[in-house]
């Protein structure tokens, strides 16, 4: 059985994830009167750019999909050091 991991794969979509919520974070908190308007401050100091804006949910979108990819990939390298 193979169990090794694609660390480029597991990289994009962790990336993609995690990139759709923090998008998808500005209009829902538009659309649904601030529910999880508390998010957005703490993500804009770790994202810069990131605000309650369609603009600030792109760089934030953008910034996101970095970060999910570089955890994606170092997770799947350590899976497949812990995994031989």
């Amino acid at each position: 059985m193979n169990t090794k991991c694609q660390p480029v794969a597991l990289g994009v979509a962790i990336g993609a994830l995690w990139a759709s919520y923090v998008f998808l974070l500005v209009p829902a908190v538009m659309w649904f009167g601030g529910w999880g308007g508390g998010l957005i401050g703490p993500l804009g100091t770790l994202y810069l750019g990131y605000d309650l804006s369609l603009a600030g949910a792109l760089i934030g979108a953008v910034w996101a999909f970095g970060d999910g990819f570089v955890a994606g990939v170092v997770i799947a390298w350590v899976y497949n050091k812990v995994a031989k």
